[in-house]
């Protein structure tokens, strides 16, 4: 019954009448969509405010930006039908599919310049401390960004372990900074030996940018670990929702780059983002990370 309701939801975001289009409106007077906890709560505000100001003027209906001290916050939020619509990374979709069994279904995900739609997570330290290998941060503290997180949590530790580091012994400590730039600035602060984060390329990620907003000097922190390539989140809606309005709302997300520039450069971060645009996908391209949470799960289980 899920794929049914997806291959409906996915026929109709293809080919959805104007008529039909209108009828959501009468029902779902705000919507909200929610973002999550990688960066300060004014940043993220700041930078999804032309977004929410675009979709109100496209959809014809006020929005909301909803936002949350942690990932989890936006995964209950939406699960308990608080919001409608969400930008979730790889992991925090998971855990959204199997808090609601089901419930969630992706729409679109990053289109980069070059083609791709991935990025990776990467293990900072402060470029000072000597440290040049995981192998160095043997017995030292190293901070993960959110259990929910895929690259401040979920995809480096799942590597590490393949790689023959269990997190659990080869660290002193391993805790949760609460957040991407949390942890940079934990590592800054030498409140951590190291910490979790992604980039998508040298020269653009979270810790660049906290470079470029002036949050930390270049050349105090240093990448010394890379994971593979990660599938990038997708924005998520809830499978509830009229495929009406889920049609509306992907195609007002799709066309932001050609109908609204300035509020889609916003909302990915500036001119040196590799975006340049959205894909379409489907809960398959996601199933890999359900089954690597599964695993991390059985993982803490067992001690």
């Amino acid at each position: 019954m899920k794929a049914l309701f997806a291959a409906a939801v996915s026929a109709v975001v293809l080919a959805a009448s104007p008529a039909l289009a209108d009828s959501w409106k009468d029902q779902y007077k705000t919507l909200k969509f929610g973002i999550l906890s990688g960066e300060n709560e004014k940043d993220r505000i700041a930078r999804y405010k032309p977004f929410e100001e675009y979709l109100e003027k496209e959809l014809g209906v006020e929005v909301e930006i909803f936002t949350a001290g942690s990932y989890d916050g936006v995964i209950q939020a939406i699960a308990a039908d608080q919001i409608e619509f969400a930008f979730l990374g790889s992991s925090s979709y998971a855990a959204a599919y199997t808090e609601t069994n089901g419930g969630v279904v992706p729409l679109l995900t990053r289109l980069n310049k070059d083609g791709s739609t991935g990025y990776y997570s990467v293990v900072m330290v402060r470029c000072d401390s000597g440290y040049t290998s995981l192998d160095d941060l043997k017995g030292k503290v190293h901070a993960f960004a959110d259990p929910d997180s895929t690259s401040g949590f979920a995809v480096p530790y799942f590597n590490m372990v393949q790689q023959g580091y269990d997190p659990k012994t080869h660290f002193a400590a391993i805790p949760f900074s609460g957040g991407h730039e949390t942890g940079v600035l934990g590592v800054v602060n030498k409140q951590y030996d190291s910490a979790a984060t992604w980039q998508n390329n040298a020269t653009d990620g979270r810790w660049q940018r906290m470079i470029t907003k002036g949050m930390i000097e270049e050349g105090v922190v240093c990448p010394i670990w890379e994971s593979p390539e990660i599938t990038s989140g997708p924005f998520t809606a809830r499978v509830n929702l009229p495929a009406e309005l889920i049609a509306d709302m992907t195609v007002a997300v799709e066309t932001i780059p050609e109908k609204d520039p300035a509020a889609f450069n916003s909302m990915r971060g500036g001119d040196d983002s590799p975006q340049k645009g959205w894909k379409r996908v489907d809960h398959e391209r996601y199933q890999w990370i359900v089954d690597m949470r599964d695993w991390l799960k059985k993982q803490r289980r067992g001690g």
